[in-house]
This record gives structure tokens, C-alpha cells and sequence, in this order.
């Protein structure tokens, strides 16, 4: 199967077929706070996340969603003509807050006439019926996408990482979210401290096998001011190098269900905070090398060209 120029089922395939057009994301804050911080589950957050909930590259949260939305486009507009884009809540958990305030924040996202999808990352234990209903009425609007961060599907991995929730409720979450028809996204870190190859694979796998309707694919950033930062000075583990994390991802992709749309196969660590792996500062090298190394192997999601 071809997905036009990328080996893969890349999300600007899925953007074009969809709305007829490319599409970007406006990424916003709308100022929450994550249970796993405030003491509800756990203080400090996940052991990889940074104080700004992985929200750096997201808009300035002081300002209204509407605002945040003109800036980013604005933004955009210097470097690429755009006219629809995903209204992108990103920084840390965006379903935990009082329902009238999500309802606020999300529909006046939604609103906006250039916006033809909301996605809304979040953590499998924040989506209590009330929130579900809400998700449910927003989505018969326009559509909207749930990005669940997994991470891993093993417990022990998970215990490390100071998850907070066992698998049984991603799996819940995912259940619910889909009896809604909701989409959902979920994240996977590549590279976590004593995860093996194949240890990834069987979360992939794993995620393959489920109703899942997107998946980014995160490479392990250690971030100045994390405590995973603090656990690598005190007991160095090894980092991919470039060629071990594009082998990875190849292999990843390969095992994916080919309706799976690939959201991401990288990611941005803030310069200013990387600490390692310091070669995945140009993203857009690594992308390029991940492509070239498809190309090589000469396969299109699994399936000989």
C-alpha cells in the first residue's frame, strides 16, 4: 500500500484525504495542571516530563484560547501558507478542570472557522463520565481525537516512569472513548531505561491489536530539571545513538496495523534543556534519515513496494 510520498501512514495523508487540503497544528495552553503533580496521584509529575508538562512549544497560557490561536497562526504564517489547522491542547493533562471550564475552553477552540478538529492530550485516569459526555457532544460538532499518554505497556517500566495508573485503565479509557466514537492517539517512548527492542516491540504490538485510531512515536529526551535528568547523572544508562533509534522506529512501523495513522515517529526536546541524546536536536536530519532508512529496505508499512 502507498501512502503518497511518506512509507508510511503519515498523519499529512490522513489530513489530505480527510479535509482535502494540508493542515496544521495550532498548539495551545489553557493552564491545567496534571494529578500526578498536584499530590491527587503524586508530586513531581512522570520522572521524564518538565516543569512545563511537555507544553514548551505550546502558546502562552495568560492569554485566551482565541488569542493563542491568532498568535500561533501567526506564527505559522512566516513560514507556511495555512488556512485550516487542529486546535491542539498539549501541556499537561487537558481534561483535568471543572467540566464548565473545559466546556469553555474546548468549544471556543472548536468555534473558530478555520479549526476543523480538536485533539486534547490527557491521562487515561482523567475522563470521568462527565468529561466522556462532553467529548461525546464536542465530537458530533467536529471531530475530536483523545491523545492518551501510554508510554509503555509494561507495569514495571511504568512503575519507574511514575505513571500513576496500571494498563487496565488505558484500556478502560480507550474502551469508553471509542464506544463514544471518539479517536484516539496514543503516545510510546522509545528508549526508556531497561526497555529492550523487543520490550518496544510488544508494546507496539500490543497497541496494534487495539482499537486505536493514531500513535506517535516519542524518543526518550532526558530534560534539564527533571528527575529522570537526576537519575542519569547518578547512574548514566545508555542512550540510542541515531542509527539504533531509526532502525527502531522502521522496525516499529513495520509492526503497525497499516490503518494506524503515524503521528509522530520523533519529537522536539527544547534546546536549551536537552541533555541527551544531543543528535536529535535537527529533527528534521533525523525524520529525513528515518526516511532514507525505509527506502533501503524498501518497505511501505510492512508490505514489500
Amino acid at each position: 500500500m502507498r501512502w503518497n510520498e511518506k512509507p508510511y501512514h503519515s498523519l499529512d495523508y490522513e489530513l489530505k484525504k480527510r479535509f482535502g487540503e494540508k493542515v496544521y497544528r495550532l498548539t495551545l495552553n489553557a493552564g491545567m495542571s496534571c494529578p500526578n503533580r498536584d499530590g491527587t496521584i503524586g508530586y513531581g509529575g512522570c520522572i521524564f516530563c518538565s516543569a512545563g508538562g511537555s507544553g514548551e512549544f505550546a502558546a502562552d497560557p495568560s492569554l485566551s484560547i482565541s488569542r493563542q490561536m491568532d498568535a500561533a497562526k501567526e506564527r505559522l504564517s512566516k513560514k507556511r501558507t495555512a488556512s485550516r489547522y487542529i486546535a491542539y491542547f498539549q501541556a499537561y493533562t487537558n481534561t483535568y478542570a471543572p467540566v464548565p471550564y473545559l466546556d469553555a475552553v474546548f468549544t471556543e477552540a472548536l468555534s473558530h472557522p478555520d479549526v476543523v478538529a480538536l485533539s486534547v492530550a490527557t491521562r487515561p485516569d482523567c475522563l470521568e463520565p462527565p468529561v466522556l459526555k462532553l467529548l461525546d457532544r464536542l465530537n458530533r460538532i467536529k471531530p475530536v481525537w483523545v491523545e492518551l499518554g501510554l508510554q509503555t505497556m509494561h507495569e514495571d517500566t511504568a512503575a519507574f516512569l511514575r505513571r500513576g495508573y496500571p494498563l487496565s485503565v488505558f484500556e478502560d479509557a480507550l474502551a469508553r472513548l471509542r464506544a463514544c466514537g471518539i479517536e484516539v492517539i496514543t503516545h510510546v517512548i522509545l528508549g526508556l531505561p531497561g526497555e529492550s527492542k523487543d520490550r518496544m516491540l510488544q508494546t507496539i504490538q500490543y497497541l496494534s491489536a487495539r482499537d486505536i485510531q493514531g500513535i506517535k512515536l516519542q524518543l526518550l529526551h532526558i530534560l534539564k530539571g527533571t528527575d529522570l535528568a537526576v537519575f542519569y547523572k547518578q547512574e548514566p544508562f545508555r542512550v540510542f545513538t541515531l542509527e539504533e533509534y531509526v532502525q527502531t522506529v522502521v522496525t516499529c512501523v513495520e509492526h503497525l496495523h497499516p490503518d494506524i495513522v503515524i503521528h509522530r515517529l520523533t519529537g522536539d526536546g527544547p534546546k536549551d534543556l536537552l541533555i541527551a541524546p544531543l543528535w536529535s536536536q535537527s529533527k528534521r536530519y533525523v525524520l529525513n534519515t528515518i526516511h532514507r532508512q525505509f527506502r533501503i529496505q524498501n518497505t511501505w508499512q510492512g508490505k514489500a513496494l
